[in-house]
């Protein structure tokens, strides 16, 4: 087990390079490139400025150098084992050392990128802890009982509720949400965006009475203003994975261990969730791997619709500032993320099956 996790782990490291330079090359090959931008940024300026400005980014960012040594630059500044730079690239010290990787500055922002991407990946961890749990026990629980009364009513009124919803764009969801739920001239249940209300700082943390009148808090008014945009991130997982629960129980509810466990006199909640359930979870954990990636790249509309300071709204205002430095970072995160899912997602099957065995 353990040279199976060292052997992958140590093929994450040509897989990073290679996400990570398909992003670097695309985007400084595109039109423009990044230096342009920064330029255009400023607004019109006469020559003379202009060339004194794209001579200072590529001094300061070292975008005067060839893309390959520029690739080769901002990997040794996110790598722990490198050469020590300057301004520009240049390096300092003619032997690797250990150091502290460097994510680099935000050309848009003027801020560390480690700084913006600390503030911005709580808000979007929060938005897909909460949504993960309840899309698995919902669509666990909905699957099991789908498979338990097959044909039945509650089968097939579940499974074309889920279908519906499934079909449903979450742009439009979104949308129709802050319409009707939080427009002032129609139902205005929720709020309209962002995380907290402008005076929530001054709340107590839990809900209470001040003063004889209520007040929600902190918490209470978190959770109030996650609301809308949980909602959008739900439920279009339902589908997919009630009816992936439900296949798997079908085919095992048909095996000859459960009818052997029936046999028995085993009850029927023991047969579903002690005998089928459980010989089940292979295919739910293979899904799990990539549910938690594709759930950050699915907040990217939700945080831009909801008006969400995550993760995915900087790498969205990074994509079209050009901004190479916040963009490699999200790649770089997301890329180990996925990797890391898939990781555990293979340890995992050890686990629940004693036959799987990496020895």
């Amino acid at each position: 087990m353990l040279s199976y996790v060292v052997r992958r782990i140590l093929l994450m490291v040509p897989t990073l390079f290679g996400v990570t330079a398909v992003v670097f090359f695309v985007m400084a090959w595109s039109p423009g490139g990044v230096s342009q931008h920064l330029q255009l940024a400023g607004g019109e300026l006469d020559a003379r400025t202009r060339d004194a400005l794209r001579d200072y980014y590529e001094k300061r960012y070292g975008l005067g150098a060839p893309v390959i040594v520029q690739y080769g630059r901002w990997l040794n500044k996110v790598s722990p084992v490198g050469f020590r730079t300057g301004e520009g690239g240049k390096v300092l010290l003619s032997k690797p050392t250990i150091k502290t990787p460097d994510l680099g500055e935000s050309f848009s922002k003027r801020r560390p990128v480690l700084d913006l991407y600390g503030e911005a990946l709580p808000v979007t961890l929060v938005l897909n802890l909460i949504t993960v749990p309840f899309v698995y026990v919902v669509s666990i629980l909905a699957g099991v009982y789908m498979a338990r009364y097959r044909g039945r009513g509650f089968d097939v009124v579940a499974g074309g509720s889920f279908l519906a919803l499934w079909s449903v764009p979450t742009i439009w969801a979104g949308v129709m949400l802050i319409g009707l739920l939080a427009n002032r001239q129609y139902l205005h249940l929720f709020p309209v965006g962002g995380l907290n209300s402008t005076l929530a700082e001054q709340m107590s943390f839990l809900p209470g009475f001040v003063e004889g009148r209520f007040e929600r808090g902190w918490l209470l008014d978190r959770l109030w203003h996650l609301v809308l945009p949980i909602t959008c991130l739900t439920y279009a997982g339902f589908a997919f994975l009630s009816k992936l629960t439900r296949s798997a129980m079908l085919e095992n509810l048909s095996a000859d261990f459960v009818r052997t466990a029936r046999a028995k006199g085993v009850s029927q909640g023991g047969v579903l969730w002690q005998h089928a359930f459980r010989n089940s979870l292979l295919p739910l954990i293979t899904v799990a791997a990539g549910i938690l990636p594709g759930l950050l790249v699915g907040s990217v509309i939700v945080e831009k619709i909801f008006s969400i300071p995550g993760m995915g709204k900087l790498t969205i205002d990074a994509i079209f500032a050009r901004d190479r430095e916040l963009v490699l970072a999200g790649t770089l995160m997301g890329g180990l993320l996925g990797l890391a899912c898939l990781l555990i997602a293979d340890l995992c099957y050890a686990v629940v099956d004693p036959r799987v065995s990496y020895d």
